[in-house]
């Protein structure tokens, strides 16, 4: 299942495949385009296109209709594990940038569309028609049962309808020669016959040596990979709400004003339930809110009145608690207690040593806490880590070894010389998946030993495939007559035609990316 929808993984913001995802579509363009700038703040973006900023409610609604597309496909619901198989996030990502610049690019090249071509574009979708005509009856109850009014649907329609102008802008400009055809018609039916020498990591690693030296370079080169991480320890006290609820008590109004400030907590299937029914769940929650607010008050308290003598111990004592402690731990591998509490950790690795902190708010209660101990960041000695460096260091040097060597066997091809160790595939057609004879799998070599003739029988550089290695040498060409080819011709420039086509909007967008300031909320990233 996964395998067919990453098939349909580009198409479907590009086409709309089905009738119902055309409606989520357009109903995504416009919730992501339609209500403009108005009302960001200045930070209050997922991505920025140029002068173009799309909010996280925006990007929001672009990823919950595209994952709908999906489940729809699969008709079933997607789980957090497919989404990321999928890549959702990224997709949903490209979508609103390459959108918002094709919509910067049709104001720049004056593209509009008319009213006109939206009445025409809504009486061509199937979907609206009944008899082979279009039924306004239809059209009204589809937009009905997904949740469009027609203003927005056309509204939607219109911006696809912009974009599609502008795309085939671009693709119009594309071509295909006689000469590209006949390329093509040769390909297809030539066959060739390559000698090759592989290289790989494992085959020349008996021949890695490596100095201390080269080892401690390693080591320095990527740290990062074994540097020691910053450490602290801490001690802390946790004040929670329920040691200081007793005696608290809630009125009428107070619960009244909880009520109102979270009505989005007491609905039902989309409706708000009414206070007298949901009385008793407000009362429980307004009193949780209150001992929470006045725990951390009192922490808050606490710490002012200590924090000049750093004494987490007297402070502790105002509430009659225990102070914990903590052994070193690293950012990323905190102690079990304290395990989940995000903001404690950050926290305490942006404090010195000796340092109060706090209060710090978490499911928990609200924390006090005071850094015992702060280790920076160290690289350890080679000999602590020697092995590992030895192997990372040895497997990259074989890397490099094995490119090396094909290198210098493309050199020795291209002056008429054999390299040991030379094989032949023996005669091939090509393939689509690029499988060769002797060699497996490589569409790159596949369309590389196809472009090659007894004037250049050498490409200039060498191959990888997997981890190895190939330097490779056409040994003989069987041309095909190219008698049947005037009568082929036209068909195969259609055939092509499209593949241009995709390739010159993707080559295009990438244009665009390249000119365009582009910027992704680290925030958005991070989720």
């Amino acid at each position: 299942m996964l395998g067919i929808m990453r098939k349909y993984k580009q198409s479907i913001i590009i086409k709309g495949v089905f009738a119902i995802i055309v409606l989520s579509f357009i109903g995504t363009i416009f919730l992501v385009w339609g209500t403009g700038e108005e009302g960001l703040g200045k930070s209050d973006y997922a991505v920025k296109v140029g002068r173009t900023k799309i909010s996280y409610e925006q990007f929001q609604e672009n990823y919950n209709r595209l994952r709908n597309m999906y489940q729809q496909l699969s008709n079933q619901p997607l789980t957090p594990e497919m989404e990321k198989q999928l890549g959702l996030k990224k997709l949903a990502i490209e979508n609103v940038v390459n959108t918002a610049l094709m919509r910067n690019e049709a104001k720049r090249t004056g593209v509009t569309v008319s009213k006109e071509e939206v009445i025409n574009a809504i009486a061509a979708i199937p979907a609206f028609q009944k008899d082979g005509a279009f039924n306004a009856q239809i059209y009204h109850q589809l937009l009905q049962a997904n949740h469009l009014t027609p203003q927005v649907f056309e509204e939607g329609l219109k911006e696809e309808l912009l974009l599609k102008k502008v795309r085939q802008q671009v693709m119009d400009r594309v071509s295909v020669s006689d000469a590209e055809a006949l390329q093509i018609f040769k390909k297809q039916r030539d066959r060739v016959e390559l000698s090759f020498v592989s290289f790989s990591p494992a085959g020349v690693k008996p021949l890695v040596k490596l100095t201390d030296s080269d080892l401690n370079m390693y080591l320095q080169n990527h740290r990062n990979e074994f540097k020691i991480p910053e450490q602290v320890s801490i001690s802390y006290v946790l004040l929670t709400p329920a040691m200081v609820a007793s005696g608290l008590n809630v009125t009428n109004d107070d619960m009244l004003t909880y009520y109102q400030k979270n009505i989005d907590r007491y609905q039902d299937k989309g409706n708000i339930l009414p206070f007298e029914e949901v009385k008793e769940r407000v009362r429980t929650d307004a009193l949780r809110f209150k001992a929470a607010k006045l725990a951390y008050e009192k922490a808050a308290d606490a710490l002012n009145r200590n924090l000049k003598s750093a004494d987490l111990d007297a402070a502790a004592r105002t509430f009659g608690l225990k102070v914990e402690k903590t052994s070193l731990f690293a950012l990323q591998q905190p102690p079990a207690p304290i395990a989940g509490e995000g903001d404690l950790i950050r926290k305490s690795f942006a404090l010195r040593q000796g340092e109060l902190g706090g209060p710090v708010e978490t499911n928990k209660g609200v924390y006090l806490f005071k850094i015992i101990e702060k280790k920076p960041s160290t690289l350890p000695a080679l000999a602590q880590v020697r092995p590992r460096v030895e192997k990372l260091a040895s497997d990259e040097k074989a890397r490099e070894l094995a490119n090396r060597k094909a290198m210098e066997a493309v050199a020795l091809m291209s002056q008429g010389k054999t390299p040991e160790n030379l094989k032949d595939t023996g005669p091939f057609s090509f393939s689509g998946n690029g499988e060769i004879p002797g060699i497996g799998k490589s569409p790159e070599i596949m369309e590389a030993a196809f472009a090659l003739t007894q004037a250049a029988p050498v490409p200039k550089v060498p191959f990888k495939s997997g981890e190895t290695w190939y330097a490779v040498k056409l040994k003989k060409r069987t041309d095909t007559d190219t008698k049947d080819f005037p009568g082929q011709k036209e068909q195969i420039k259609l055939g092509m035609l499209q593949g241009k086509r995709e390739e010159a909007v993707v080559n295009w967008l990438k244009d665009l990316r390249n000119k365009t300031k582009i910027e992704i909320n680290p925030l958005l990233l991070a989720e």
